[in-house]
């Protein structure tokens, strides 16, 4: 199945270089381009792509609250794409709901194995923000009641555990035993009754309720 991509960026070359790399990549099909956050939220809610990659700094709607109206509106997964390496970007990226935050440094190998990560249910991020990010959001995050966690199944938390460890969605099926369908379903639950828009959110929550180390 074609992975379709909405590419968001109000540079032109930029567009055109991103829609290059992932349109020559096999599976991958870039179906629109947006020049700023509000064309990309009218766009997405319009062609529901799979996948939108999506820039911070763009004129009117940014890219940070572009990410958040997508993703509330359920058009499409978002890996947030920014030349800045900024804990306020990053963060703002993970609170928005994106499913990954790469920056534009990023090589054309990386870029689509990211595309496609997400666009399998799975959430990237760029490696040297990582730990950052969760202890940001550990640190600022409202605490949430433990009550909400007695809400998940005893499987469904040791997908949440396994999200804390940053595990795919295959890694995850290999060492429950079980398929990769059965594991988005359990992904899909967790988010849900913990109302998270993200597995990166799990991941954090799972790291600060203790159920990794």
């Amino acid at each position: 199945m074609t992975i379709r991509v909405l590419v968001a960026d109000d540079h032109a070359a930029i567009r055109a270089g991103l829609a290059m790399i992932l349109d020559g990549a096999e599976g991958v099909e870039v179906v629109a381009e947006a020049e700023d956050g509000a064309a990309a939220v009218r766009k997405a809610a319009a062609l529901r792509p799979d996948v939108v990659l999506m820039d911070v700094r763009m004129p009117g709607t940014d890219g940070l609250d572009a990410t958040r109206q997508v993703i509330e509106a359920g058009s499409a997964q978002v890996i947030v794409l920014t030349t800045f390496d900024l804990d306020e970007y990053v963060y703002g990226a993970m609170r928005a709901g994106a499913a990954g935050f790469l920056l534009k440094s990023v090589d054309a190998a990386r870029l689509v194995e990211s595309v496609r990560l997400v666009a399998a249910g799975d959430g990237v991020l760029e490696p040297s923000v990582t730990r950052r990010l969760m202890s940001a959001f550990a640190s600022t995050a409202p605490a949430r009641p433990t009550p909400a966690l007695d809400e998940l199944t005893s499987r469904e938390r040791e997908v949440l555990a396994c999200l804390g460890e940053g595990l795919s969605n295959q890694q995850i099926a290999r060492r429950l035993g079980v398929g990769e369908a059965t594991v988005k379903t359990h992904v899909s639950r967790v988010l849900t009754k913990l109302d998270l828009r993200s597995r990166v959110q799990a991941a954090v929550l799972a790291k600060d309720a203790g159920l990794v180390g």
